[in-house]
C-alpha cells in the first residue's frame, strides 16, 4: 500500500498542464462564435491558454487549486509547507505574467475555473465581449 504522499505525488504528476477538458470546451465554444486564436502559445511569456498575437490579446484559465483561488483553493493536509510555498510561487508568477502583458500594452484576461463551471455560457459571452472589444480598440489605434 502506498503512503498518502506517494499517492498524491503520483496523482499530481498525472495532471496535465494544458489541453484540459475545461480549456478545450472554452476554446471550442469561442471558435463556434467565430473567434480565431491560438492555444497554449509556447512562444509567449507564461504560455497563455488562448492568444491572438495580432491584436495583443491573451487569456489564462486559472484552475482553483493550482492558482490559489481565494474561494476554492485548498491546501492539502499532507506536506502542507511544501504546498503553501508551491501555490504562493504560482500566485506570484501569475502576478508577474499579468504585469508583463499590461506593461507591454496587451489585453489580458484571467478566468477562474469555478466561474466557467458555474456559468459556462455567461463566461463564454464575457470572453467573447472581451476579445471583440480588444480587437475593436486595437483597430481604432492602428
Amino acid at each position: 500500500m502506498q503512503t498518502p504522499d506517494a499517492a498524491r505525488s503520483r496523482n499530481m504528476r498525472a495532471i496535465k498542464g494544458q489541453k484540459t477538458k475545461l480549456e478545450e470546451s472554452v476554446a471550442k465554444a469561442l471558435w463556434k462564435r467565430g473567434l480565431r486564436f491560438r492555444k497554449n502559445v509556447r512562444t509567449l511569456y507564461g504560455k497563455p491558454d488562448l492568444a491572438i498575437k495580432k491584436y495583443k490579446i491573451v487569456i489564462f484559465i486559472d484552475s482553483c487549486f493550482w492558482h490559489g483561488c481565494p474561494e476554492h483553493g485548498k491546501i492539502p493536509k499532507n506536506n502542507r509547507e511544501f504546498w503553501q510555498k508551491k501555490l504562493e510561487r504560482n500566485k506570484k508568477r501569475d502576478a508577474e505574467v499579468t504585469d508583463y502583458y499590461r506593461s507591454k500594452g496587451w489585453k489580458i484576461k484571467r478566468v477562474w475555473e469555478h466561474r466557467i463551471k458555474e456559468d459556462f455560457e455567461g463566461t463564454i459571452s464575457e470572453l467573447e465581449e472581451f476579445i471583440r472589444k480588444a480587437i475593436r480598440s486595437s483597430k481604432s489605434i492602428g
